[in-house]
């Protein structure tokens, strides 16, 4: 069944690090081997093999409306034509900007980058010198990108391959992050009295998605924007994931919070590499060259990006009931796996708000990562794989949270709904 992912794995694990180039693509917290994609078209994978999946990663999140999404495609395709690159400024990057920040609450500008990671790490960079403080909160769990503050006490694929230190992050970054449980107010409150006007920033993920899918307690969220206006710390809210998915205006919209800084992730560019960070102008006019905070990057605004998430923006912006639509979708799904799950007789947790979802093999409710770690990971393991030879693939751990897109349909619903039945019954 996977013949040709093996030999081309056999290959890759000579020539890249693991054979991959992010370490949650190895397979390495489910076991065997990965499997190489060759084409996408709507909710569906095709592997190498030939073998095809009703797919529950979407990009880690950006395939909102399905893959290969025809209008982006085609935007994509004029594009190219112009140039892949022009390392100047386009017409395109004011009108992105202009929509985002047209749809996204509390934002007045909006900086481009290339990742993820690029955002959250310059939002806290530009945190740090409008506050003239070093340190910062950020969550037990929670993953912000591979820059070397975040990677203390990170999700993803650091939770994934149960690296407790990370070599190469050295003791004096690690010192300026300090960590609390996510969820944990008081935790919070403690860390800010032991450091008392030295915390330029708190970072969160407002529904974390890089320990599974979990949400925030009633009261945590509000809880943290009460403290950073006490004690004049920003607030940056990570959208990598939420942004545009949970609500045309991300988190802050749908849970009602306010923050001083928000990153995104390639959802801004229809799955493309990019990200950007936003906030007031009075923080946002520090970055260079309007301020003296640095950030630069010769692809920052790349014009294929740029049509790419103009086009799947606007898409979003047209048809707010999409979220609803989504919901409707995730909800069914949860709904399924819930009699599937509850039939084989074993206890499990599911976590979702909107389109994000989260299995969890436990018999407490998952609301942090100590208690994502202490599910029965195993059970998820066997189930990942019973998933995969029935065509549904889910993300290859279970530190992380599934996708859906608009792209699914009742019957992939119900597909989905009747292979973890056959699932279950193959495992238990």
């Amino acid at each position: 069944m996977f013949d040709q992912s093996k030999s081309l794995f056999e290959k890759a694990q000579t020539l890249m690090p693991g054979g991959v180039n992010s370490p949650v693509r190895a397979f390495r917290s489910v076991g065997g081997t990965p499997v190489f994609m060759k084409s996408a078209k709507g909710a569906y994978m095709y592997d190498v093999d030939g073998n095809r999946y009703i797919d529950y990663i979407n990009s880690w999140g950006p395939m909102v409306l399905g893959h290969a999404y025809e209008p982006v495609v085609n935007a994509i395709q004029e594009y190219a034509t112009y140039s892949t690159s022009f390392g100047a400024p386009t017409e395109l990057e004011i009108k992105v900007a202009e929509l985002i920040i047209s749809m996204v609450p509390n934002i007045d500008m909006v900086r481009m980058v290339n990742s993820g990671t690029e955002a959250c790490m310059t939002a806290l960079r530009l945190a740090r010198g409008y506050t003239g403080r070093n340190k910062f909160i950020k969550f037990e769990g929670n993953y912000h990108g591979h820059a070397d503050a975040f990677l203390v006490s990170a999700g993803s694929g650091v939770a994934t391959l149960g690296i407790q230190s990370v070599p190469g992050v050295t003791a004096t970054v690690a010192e300026d992050t300090l960590t609390a449980p996510y969820n944990n107010l008081p935790a919070v409150q403690q860390l800010i009295a032991d450091n008392p006007d030295q915390i330029a920033a708190i970072i969160i993920e407002p529904v974390a998605g890089n320990m599974g899918c979990i949400l925030p307690q009633p009261g945590f969220l509000e809880g943290l924007r009460a403290l950073c206006d006490e004690h004049g710390i920003l607030l940056i809210l990570d959208e990598v994931m939420t942004g545009f998915r949970l609500a045309r205006g991300g988190a802050q919209e749908l849970l009602n919070i306010k923050a001083d800084l928000v990153t995104f992730g390639k959802i801004i560019g229809g799955g493309m590499p990019v990200g950007a960070f936003a906030g007031r102008r009075e923080l946002m006019e520090h970055i260079a060259p309007a301020g003296k905070v640095y950030q630069a990057g010769t692809l920052s605004g790349n014009p294929i990006a740029m049509i790419a998430g103009y086009t799947l923006l606007n898409a979003l912006n047209d048809n707010p009931r999409i979220y609803s639509q989504l919901e409707e979708k995730t909800t069914l799904l949860a709904n399924g796996l819930r009699e599937a799950f509850g039939a084989a007789g074993v206890v499990y947790q599911i976590n979702q708000i909107g389109s994000m979802i989260s299995v969890h093999f436990a018999e407490y409710p998952i609301v942090d990562f100590t208690s994502a770690s202490g599910a029965n990971n195993e059970l998820f393991r066997r189930f990942f794989h019973a998933m995969l030879e029935r065509g549904v693939y889910l993300p290859p751990s279970a530190f992380e949270t599934w996708f859906v897109s608009n792209a699914l349909t009742t019957e992939d619903i119900e597909f989905t709904v009747n292979a973890a039945k056959s699932a279950m019954q193959s495992i238990i």
